[in-house]
């Protein structure tokens, strides 16, 4: 027969007080009674209550959720770097003498700079991880606006700087959005990444523009203080990017699949090859044209008629287009569901629009032609992108997203080579007859794609 446990007596009779944790108390304590608990803000039964002025720690969940935002800033300050130099153009203009194909020769440089950094940050990011290819890219975008605030009276030096930047936006704009995208999806997202993405860019080209160009019309040093606050913007976000949780890591590959070559790392899947050559090749070019349009051609043709505000005029161009661009990438989810993967075809022909609208400005500088095209091409650029950008990480895989999206922006670019080519050809060609013939060529590559998307299908992310 077992022996009934009695509890262990102290000497003297008296029975041992055992100590058991109350319910108010946290892991690892063991609290006196409700007096401490009610000292460390504690109920019985009940969940903590925070003492005033405490810490509480963030459910991972929402952590994950927005833990996309820490990355935010680097994209915003790397495109600000790179479209501030935009209404400078007609600064550089008014004050160095240069000509009209001299200032859009910077922007072709731009485009030097940028599609072999698109190749590069896309390729190395996808094999040693997101965070230090973006680290080097604001480093790089420092860089690049030292020497542009001082380089104002030498084209070589603002030829190498524009390069810099270029390199640097190719970091934000590739290795950024492919981590925003990625970030989204571990925070229970994924169908916000591409709009996301596509409007941080926004945010950048946008404010950059309008931060740089009101600086350069109203402030001292017009030549310099747009890149010094520029490059103080940087700085902040450095610190955020260095919290950022990475999703690459180095080395790191999906199992069965063996390392390729950088060119392997760039090359577009077999399995999505037929789509993205049939949909997303003949719109993606037009995309940087309708800013390049909007805000480095537009106000060359008026700069007659607003004497003494050519610099804000520009900027006011600037904002406009992209604040429209915003915009309709905000809302672009109902857009998208609404025009069933065509909303690409649709961003084309507001383009065309726009282009067409340049044409009174062309002929006797009619302001109001420019601001009425601004909005125009800011929601066609609005859709292009965020359609471009949707369709291109539907057909990617982890392994090739941020290579596949190097390759579309590569190919959107190309816009930006417009203004330069349209400059040269004024020698022998009216602009009105160029905006004709542009707008003509956007309406055939949309009349391609809508025979691809009926041949090979849409892609939704």
């Amino acid at each position: 027969m077992a022996r009934p446990h009695h509890p262990r007596r102290r000497r003297g009779g008296r029975q041992a007080r055992t100590h058991r944790p109350r319910r108010w108390c946290r892991p690892g304590e063991h609290g006196d009674g409700a007096a401490e608990g009610a000292r460390r803000g504690l109920t019985p039964g009940g969940p903590a209550r925070p003492r005033v002025g405490s810490v509480t720690r963030e459910h991972p969940e929402a952590s994950r959720a927005r833990a996309w935002l820490l990355v935010a800033p680097a994209v915003i300050v790397l495109c600000w770097g790179g479209n501030q130099f935009l209404p400078l153009l007609q600064l550089y203009r008014q004050q160095s003498g240069y000509s009209q194909v001299q200032v859009d020769i910077l922007l072709a440089v731009y485009v030097i700079g940028i599609v072999p950094g698109f190749a590069l940050s896309g390729a190395w990011s996808d094999r040693y991880g997101r965070k230090p290819v973006l680290l080097v890219g604001v480093a790089l975008g420092i860089v690049g606006s030292i020497i542009l605030a001082s380089s104002a009276s030498s084209l070589a030096g603002l030829c190498a700087g524009r390069f810099v930047c270029g390199l640097s936006v190719a970091a934000g704009m590739v290795v950024g959005t492919s981590w925003i995208k990625e970030l989204s999806v571990r925070g229970g997202r994924a169908e916000a990444g591409a709009r996301r993405a596509s409007a941080v860019l926004t945010i950048g080209f946008g404010g950059g523009a309008g931060v740089g160009g009101a600086l350069a019309q109203f402030a001292p040093l017009p030549s310099v203080l747009p890149y010094v606050v520029q490059i103080a913007a940087s700085l902040a976000a450095l610190v955020a990017l260095l919290r950022a949780v990475e999703t690459r890591k180095a080395g790191v590959r999906m199992p069965g699949v063996r390392q390729p070559s950088l060119v392997g790392d760039l090359r577009i899947p077999k399995r999505a090859r037929a789509r993205f050559v049939g949909v997303v090749l003949p719109l993606a070019p037009w995309v940087f044209a309708a800013p390049a349009l909007a805000f480095a051609v537009g106000p060359s043709l008026v700069g007659g008629a607003v004497p003494g505000f050519a610099v804000g005029f520009a900027t006011l161009v600037t904002v406009i287009t992209l604040s429209f661009g915003w915009l309709t990438q905000f809302v672009s989810g109902p857009i998208l569901r609404a025009l069933r993967g065509r909303a690409g075809l649709v961003g084309v022909l507001f383009i065309a629009a726009g282009a067409l609208l340049l044409i009174p400005a062309s002929l006797s500088q009619q302001v109001w032609a420019v601001l009425l095209a601004a909005p125009v091409f800011g929601i066609g650029y609005g859709l292009s992108m965020v359609s471009g950008l949707t369709a291109v990480q539907a057909m990617a895989t982890p392994d090739d997203l941020a290579g596949l999206t190097a390759v579309y922006y590569s190919l959107t670019y190309a816009g930006f080579l417009l203004p330069a080519i349209l400059a040269a050809l004024t020698a022998v060609t009216p602009m009105g007859a160029l905006l004709v013939a542009v707008a003509g060529a956007m309406a055939v590559c949309a009349l391609i794609a809508a025979r691809g998307i009926r041949r090979h299908g849409v892609a939704a992310a």
